[in-house]
């Protein structure tokens, strides 16, 4: 560790911070390293006050319900839980870009980690429709393989007319030289159309082997696709050191220095996959990249790359929002090769945040890390996440708190409900998992999201999102079902591949989503009964045998599959086969929900210890059977008591009940640290 302003530092991160952030900037390190410790020494106690408050009202509640009485509403107001609602009012959000203030389409979320996906990523600003057809199964049947297959082909082609036909009629008119109402841009070379604020690409080129046999020379169709992308350090990723922050904090500098490649093998040749320039169409200019938020970690976690004087690990939250910042400078400065917000700003998402005092809080860090960097007050843009259960109950308050900086509201199923059962696991056994999703709760949480968003003053200045479809596999299923989210008013939702989209954007071709918050708007925010319905099984309920051991094999297998990376091979967020082998882009989120379930279970007695342990048993053989195929995987069966993997999943569930808001997060971290250790 080395001293850097009375902090100690570790020398990766001192390295990186003072070689190569600061210098193209023209920071001295000195200066900033001051700067960096007055944040730190000022705001890190706040931080652990607000854990600590987090804590005392979880005790209150337990007690609540341990002495037979329901943790209503009133009670919620009497302890501080629930803070009374602000006047009414619009956020005063200013200098946000396009793709957030004025458009709807897909975002996608992407391991900071992992260079090949973010980049993936950030180039997913558009799609090939006709690649998103021939590939997946959002069209019936396959393609056959061994080259290209003409009956697939006629297949997305007449798929494409259809979707051309519905978003633009009479757009073949517009390739003869004809105008259109939709139409931007017009050459030999294809039409470019923009419908519901999005851009549509109609590619002729009759020496493309495609286009060479289509009567017109289309050789493709091209959606503008991802608007967005958050790049992720939190949920997504095992980042538990400072080697593993530096790499994070790398990756995030590259893509705002406009150079970050990775190379790869695939097909038996080396791809290199860099950062996507600008679209040119005739004398239009499009950008050719999502637009780049970045997640900061929450406020729970501290990190051994810093620790302050006297005090321990400095909270990592605090040390995400100073380092990124300071690199979304090379962006706001004009020093990267691209641009990414053309607004100047920069866009923070912050999870994880329980009530209106921490996003309070968030607003204060904000303001110091501007002044740290002489930023204008609010250019550091926050995405509130609505994913615990005192800021679903607060919501309006939350957004009042940094109503001059928000950018973006979100509903996410699995972390929101890991919260409701870790807050009310004294209440009782909770319902199985799969009957969460048509609980009440779940409908008042989704639709006061919304209402509440719009009441604030979101629409034309923030995204108001929903979450996660999380089997890319599955784009039939997800076509039928995801067009759900715009006509919910969500101007954003979330989608695990740029593949998904290209498709999902065809949603917002259908769906006016600003008509349709107009509409909404106009409707009553659901009341909090159904928020604070708790989802306990009836009183008496007795499964059967059957039952528990499907419920505890599911969950089991969830943990496991993702825990068993997550610990050996640092892999954050990857597509983990589920109980019946579909492959879900799974991230820390799915670890809450199913520990926080089998340690209520086991709480209330609705399975034993030993069915637990079964379960694990049972579901780390399947799991090593469904790894068999990577040379880096270590079993789990039969090695339970040497393999760090199987005893940090057996620790969620066991030691579910003491951690802090159900949260994986300080156990995974420990386990991975150890295994890093044994090499």
């Amino acid at each position: 560790m080395l001293n850097r302003a009375g902090l100690s530092v570790a020398a990766p991160l001192v390295s990186f911070i003072e070689e190569q952030v600061l210098p193209p900037l023209g920071i001295a390190a000195p200066g900033w390293w001051e700067g960096v410790a007055g944040i730190l020494v000022a705001m890190a106690p706040e931080n652990a006050a607000l854990l600590a408050k987090r804590d005392d009202l979880q005790t209150a509640i337990d007690a609540r319900y341990q002495a037979g009485e329901a943790a209503d509403e009133t009670f919620l107001r009497e302890i501080g839980y629930l803070v009374p609602e602000p006047e009414p009012f619009t956020v005063g959000t200013q200098n946000v870009d396009a793709e957030v203030a004025a458009m709807a389409g897909p975002q996608l979320v992407v391991p900071v980690l992992n260079a090949r996906f973010v980049l993936n990523a950030a180039n997913a600003r558009w799609g090939s429709l006709y690649d998103a057809f021939y590939g997946t199964d959002a069209l019936p049947g396959m393609a056959v393989p061994g080259g290209y297959d003409p009956v697939r082909g006629d297949q997305v082609i007449a798929a494409a007319r259809e979707f051309l036909n519905a978003a633009v009629p009479g757009w073949e008119g517009a390739l003869k030289g004809e105008g259109h109402p939709d139409l931007v841009a017009a050459s030999e070379r294809g039409a470019l159309f923009r419908h519901n604020g999005l851009f549509i690409e109609v590619v002729v080129d009759r020496d493309h082997p495609i286009g060479a046999t289509d009567p017109l020379g289309i050789a493709d169709v091209v959606l503008e696709s991802a608007l967005t992308s958050i790049v992720d350090l939190e949920d997504s990723i095992a980042a538990v050191d400072a080697e593993d922050k530096v790499a994070a904090y790398a990756n995030w500098l590259g893509l705002m220095r406009g150079d970050l490649v990775e190379s790869f093998e695939k097909g038996g040749k080396t791809i290199t996959r860099a950062l996507n320039g600008d679209r040119v169409f005739g004398d239009v200019t499009l950008p050719g990249r999502s637009l780049l938020f970045v997640r900061n970690v929450g406020h729970l976690m501290t990190t051994p790359a810093i620790h302050l004087p006297h005090d321990g690990e400095a909270p990592e939250g605090i040390l995400d929002a100073i380092v990124t910042s300071t690199i979304a400078l090379y962006d706001l400065r004009g020093l990267g090769r691209y641009s990414n917000s053309r607004a100047g700003s920069v866009y923070i998402v912050k999870p994880k945040m329980h009530g209106p005092e921490e996003a309070a809080f968030t607003n204060r860090l904000f303001d110091a890390v501007e002044d740290l960097l002489g930023l204008a007050r609010h250019t550091l843009k926050v995405g509130v996440m609505d994913e615990e259960r005192r800021t679903s109950a607060n919501l309006a308050a939350c957004i009042h708190a940094v109503r001059d900086r928000i950018v973006f509201i979100n509903t996410g199923f699995l972390d929101r409900t890991g919260d409701e059962m870790h807050t009310a696991m004294q209440a009782g056994a909770m319902i199985p998992k799969a009957e969460m999703k048509a609980s009440d709760w779940i409908k008042a949480y989704e639709d006061r999201n919304v209402r509440i968003g719009l009441a604030c003053g979101l629409s034309g200045k923030a995204q108001i999102g929903k979450g996660m479809w999380a089997a890319p596999d599955r784009m039939a299923d997800m076509m039928e079902q995801k067009i759900a989210h715009p006509k919910s008013g969500a101007n954003t939702a979330w989608v695990p591949s740029p593949t998904a989209a290209t498709l999902h954007a065809m949603h917002y071709h259908q769906v006016d989503v600003f008509a349709r918050q107009k509409e909404i708007a106009k409707e009553a925010i659901p009341d909090l009964g159904g928020l604070l319905t708790v989802p306990v099984a009836a009183q008496g309920r007795n499964w059967t045998p059957e039952e528990v051991r499907a419920e505890l094999d599911n969950n089991a297998q969830g943990i496991l599959g993702y825990v068993v990376r997550w610990i050996d091979q640092g892999v954050g967020c990857s597509k983990v086969p589920d109980i019946h082998d579909v492959g879900l882009m799974e991230d820390r989120a799915t670890l809450r929900i199913s520990s926080q379930h089998m340690a209520n279970w086991l709480y209330h007695g609705v399975a034993t210890a030993a069915d637990v342990d079964a379960a694990l048993t049972r579901m780390a053989a399947k799991v090593d059977v469904q790894n068999a195929g990577d040379p880096l995987y270590r079993p789990m069966a039969g090695n339970e008591d040497a393999s760090l993997a199987y005893q940090a999943a057996r620790a969620l569930v066991f030691e579910g009940l003491s951690q802090p808001s159900g949260y994986t997060e300080p156990l995974l971290h420990a386990y991975r640290a150890r295994a890093k250790a044994r090499g």
